[in-house]
């Protein structure tokens, strides 16, 4: 049960701070290309690398902590089911440029990402 309130509050969060950084991108970038997702998938990336690097080499991390913001948190906050709709859309509203551009930064940046939270996590200690 334990598992499960952790699971839950987590998600909470991070739905609520996609949701969020959703509101504020649109308001201040438009909606012409899907920069919300862009950023919560590169933010997710380096946050879940910086997670899974730090409580694999340096610093404990006990299993509610990556229940409530590994699974949690950013299992609701990343959201890459968003992002292949979104390509797809684009693929089709504003041609295959577009999608294979969002396809292309969201994978590449976040996997630049997620070294860069591991390097992160290995340099603090």
């Amino acid at each position: 049960m334990k598992s499960i309130l952790l699971i839950g509050l987590g998600a909470m969060l991070g739905a609520n701070a996609r949701y969020w950084l959703g509101v504020w991108a649109a308001r201040h970038l438009g909606v012409a290309f899907p920069y919300a997702t862009f950023f919560v998938n590169v933010t997710g990336s380096l946050a879940l690398g910086f997670l899974v690097s730090l409580a694999s080499q340096r610093v404990p991390v006990t299993p509610e902590v990556r229940l409530l913001i590994g699974v949690g948190f950013l299992g609701s906050y990343t959201t890459f089911s968003s992002f292949a709709v979104e390509s797809l859309v684009l693929a089709h509203n504003s041609g295959n440029w577009h999608a294979l551009l969002n396809i292309f930064a969201n994978n590449l940046v976040g996997l630049a990402c997620a070294a860069a939270g591991m390097y992160l996590a290995r340099t603090i200690a």
